[in-house]
């Protein structure tokens, strides 16, 4: 079994920056990608940013330039930085392993105007 658990989250102030934090854990070999989705209650889950194992990123549009993804063995951060209203989301972490692709069970991000 492999865990991912999230933390960070909270409410800001529009402008204001947060930093998320993923660790996996569990029977773990490797982990070849971990990322970030968010999703709005009712709504589909979407793509923030991945990063590889070996260090390759990928943002959505919505975010280049303010969120920055990066990863420390099996731990995956998400800097995000003026941050804004419409960025109001469960934020929910992502691992892809050899066994299967994993989540966890998200963290709430409010940005207030």
């Amino acid at each position: 079994q492999v865990q991912l658990v999230e933390s960070g989250g909270g409410l800001v102030q529009a402008g204001g920056s947060l930093r998320l934090s993923c660790a996996a854990s569990g029977s773990i070999y490797r982990i070849y990608s971990m990322g970030w989705y968010r999703q709005a209650s009712g709504k589909q889950r979407e793509l923030v940013a991945t990063i590889s194992s070996g260090g390759t990123t990928n943002y959505a549009d919505s975010v280049k330039g303010r969120f920055t993804i990066s990863r420390d063995k099996n731990t995956v951060y998400l800097q995000m930085n003026s941050l804004k209203p419409e960025d109001t989301f469960v934020y929910i972490c992502t691992g892809s392993l050899r066994s299967g692709q994993y989540w966890g069970q998200g963290t709430q991000v409010t940005v207030s105007s």
